[in-house]
């Protein structure tokens, strides 16, 4: 059998900017996106508000070299959920079926997002983490088995074990609160385009890859870390 391979496109489907806990503005992450990556579609997913990521498609533009996917991450009472290609905001403090219902009403895309992800810290709407096993009874489009924060190897680990059961579409993305894990985990999908993307999340094709960082680069990222962590013990006081 004879035919012409599609090109693969690569994506980055959870970032996080300054209308959220990240580092860059929109406009600083699109501009790093386009000048020093390889990515062909991003989705801009700042907890509980789509305002960066309206941000960031508008600085996009027309332009081809990069399309943006307006996104969300949603803290809903049982765990954070990825909210992609989006109309309106989710709504935070819901179950995750509400949660993945409000999703799928608007067309969008769920993702559970590190799903066996775990940390201490309090905000108002709850404890911080994944969906855990929810991952695997709710009607998920999609599960992130790659995640590029430092640190997560043994949630990676868990959630690709997870889906190798379960057989969803796999996402990988960097969770980059600062320009030097964008693209440090990624999706890879046939075609280029946010259509593509979307086609191929629904029929399985998607690959999820991961690259190492530099040295500076997990500097800086302990330096977020650092000043986020004293953010949020000033914040809860």
């Amino acid at each position: 059998m004879h035919g012409t391979m599609k090109v693969l496109g690569r994506a980055d489907l959870h970032m996080h900017t300054t209308f959220s806990d990240g580092w860059p503005s929109p406009t600083q992450l699109v501009d790093h996106v386009i000048r020093h990556t390889d990515l062909d579609v991003i989705a801009v997913t700042d907890h509980d508000t789509i305002e960066g990521a309206l941000r960031a498609a508008d600085r996009a533009g027309s332009r081809r070299r990069l399309q943006v996917i307006v996104g969300e991450e949603v803290s809903s009472r049982d765990g954070h959920i990825l909210a992609l290609f989006l109309e309106r905001r989710i709504r935070p403090g819901m179950s995750a079926a509400a949660t993945v219902n409000a999703i799928h009403e608007q067309g969008g895309l769920a993702v559970a997002a590190h799903p066996f992800w775990r940390t201490g810290r309090q905000v108002r709407s709850g404890p911080v983490h994944g969906v855990g096993w929810l991952a695997a009874e709710l009607d998920f489009d999609a599960v992130e088995v790659e995640n590029a924060t430092p640190g997560f190897y043994v949630f990676n680990r868990l959630a690709r074990r997870l889906n190798l059961g379960l057989g969803a579409p796999e996402i990988g993305s960097s969770d980059a609160h600062i320009l030097d894990a964008v693209g440090r985990a990624y999706t890879e999908f046939p075609g280029r385009s946010t259509a593509d993307l979307m086609t191929a999340i629904k029929r399985g094709e998607t690959e999820a890859g991961r690259s190492r960082y530099r040295a500076v680069g997990l500097m800086r990222y302990a330096a977020w870390g650092f000043n986020h962590q004293r953010y949020a013990v000033a914040a809860a006081r």
